[in-house]
C-alpha cells in the first residue's frame, strides 16, 4: 500500500536540493543549449539570447538527470544531450503560448513576441524545434526518439483543445484533466522516463518513472493555475490573473462554477464569454473563490496526483536522487513560483 504524502508547513527545499545535486550536470546542459542554438542569423541570436538569459526553472531538464541517475547512469553524456531536448521542446512551446496567448510578461521580464512580434517568436519556436529533432536523432535511440516525437504531437494537441473550449466555464472535469495531460504532464513523463530509456532499464522501471512524471506534472500544472489567482507578480513571474485575462477556464474556475448559485452562474458565464475582462470583474472572481474555497479545493485535488507521483518510485532502492524525488512531489504545490 503506498503512502500519503503530508503537505508540509516549513520551507521544502526539495528543488533547490535536486539543483545543487546536479549543478555540474546542468550547466553542461546549458552550454550544450547554447552550443546547438547558435546561428549566424542575427535575430535568432538575439531573440535566443534573450529567452536563454530571461532564465527558468529547468525542472524538466533536472528531471531527466535525477531520473538517469537514479537509474544508474555515470558514464558518458546521453542524460545531458537529452535534458536539453526535454528544455527546447519547452521553450518551443513557450515562445509559441505567448503568441498564442497574446502573452506580455514571462519569467518576470517582456516576452519575445512582445519586442520582436509574434511572426519571428512563432519562426524561432521551430527553430528549437528542429535543433531539438537534430539531437534525438544523434542520440541514436528509436525508442526515444518515438517518445519526444509523440510528446511533442500531445503537446500541441493540448493547445488546440484548450483553444477549443476557451470560456466554457461549464467545461467538464475531465476535459480540462485532457489538456493538462497532454500540455504539461507529457512533457513531464517523458523527461522521466527518458532517464531509465538511457540506462536500458526494464519496463516496470520506465513506467513507474513515467507515473512519476505524469503526476507530478500534472499536480505542477494545477498549482501553476491555483497560483495564477492567489499569488504575486513578484513571486510568480507571470502576469497575475493572466489565465482570467485570456479566457481560460482552469480548474479553480471549474470548481467555482460548480458550487455557484444561479445568479453567480450567470456572471460567470457573461465575463468569460466577452473578449475582454476587466480588473473589476477579476476582483469579483476573486472573493467568489474565496466564498466557496475552490483554491482550497485545487490543493486538495492536486494531493491525489502527488500521492501517486510518490509512491511511484517504491520501487527504486532508498538513494539520495530518490528522497529529493519525492519530496519534489510535495515542493509542486508549497512553492509559490
Amino acid at each position: 500500500m503506498g503512502s500519503v504524502v503530508p503537505l508540509k508547513k516549513e520551507i521544502n527545499n526539495s528543488y533547490f536540493e535536486l539543483k545543487n545535486m546536479l549543478e555540474d550536470r546542468l550547466n553542461n546542459v546549458n552550454q550544450l543549449i547554447k552550443h546547438k542554438l547558435a546561428s549566424e542569423i542575427n535575430l535568432i541570436h538575439k531573440m535566443i539570447d534573450y529567452h536563454i538569459k530571461s532564465g527558468g526553472k529547468r525542472i524538466r531538464a533536472l528531471l531527466t538527470l535525477a531520473s538517469a541517475k537514479l537509474c544508474g547512469y555515470k558514464d558518458g553524456s546521453r542524460d545531458v544531450n537529452l535534458a536539453a531536448c526535454i528544455e527546447l521542446i519547452h521553450n518551443a512551446t513557450l515562445l509559441h503560448d505567448d503568441v498564442i496567448d497574446n502573452g506580455n510578461l514571462r519569467r518576470g521580464i517582456k516576452t519575445s513576441n512582445v519586442i520582436w512580434g509574434n511572426q519571428s517568436s512563432i519562426l524561432v519556436g521551430d527553430y528549437l524545434f528542429s535543433r531539438c529533432f537534430e539531437m534525438m536523432v544523434e542520440d541514436g535511440s528509436q525508442e526515444i526518439l518515438k517518445l519526444l516525437s509523440s510528446t511533442s504531437s500531445k503537446i500541441a494537441q493540448g493547445e488546440v483543445l484548450q483553444l477549443e473550449h476557451k470560456g466554457e466555464v461549464d467545461i467538464l472535469e475531465e476535459i480540462y484533466f485532457n489538456i493538462i495531460n497532454l500540455k504539461t504532464a507529457s512533457l513531464f513523463s517523458a523527461a522521466t522516463r527518458v532517464g531509465a530509456c538511457i540506462t536500458s532499464k526494464n519496463k516496470k522501471e520506465k513506467d513507474s518513472l513515467e507515473s512519476y512524471g505524469r503526476n507530478l506534472g500534472l499536480a505542477f500544472q494545477i498549482a501553476d493555475d491555483a497560483l495564477d489567482y492567489y499569488s504575486t507578480k513578484t513571486a510568480f513571474g507571470k502576469e497575475i490573473g493572466k489565465d482570467f485575462f485570456e479566457g481560460k477556464v482552469t480548474l479553480p474556475i471549474i470548481f467555482l462554477y460548480q458550487k455557484s448559485n444561479t445568479n453567480e452562474k450567470i456572471f460567470l458565464e457573461k465575463i468569460f464569454k466577452k473578449k475582454v475582462r476587466s480588473k473589476l470583474e477579476y476582483n469579483e472572481t476573486q472573493k467568489l473563490l474565496k466564498k466557496y474555497n475552490s483554491i482550497d479545493s485545487c490543493f486538495r485535488r492536486a494531493e491525489h496526483f502527488i500521492n501517486i507521483s510518490y509512491n511511484a518510485l517504491n520501487i527504486f532502492h532508498p538513494s539520495k536522487e530518490k528522497i529529493i524525488l519525492q519530496n519534489l512531489t510535495s515542493f509542486s504545490l508549497e512553492r509559490s513560483f
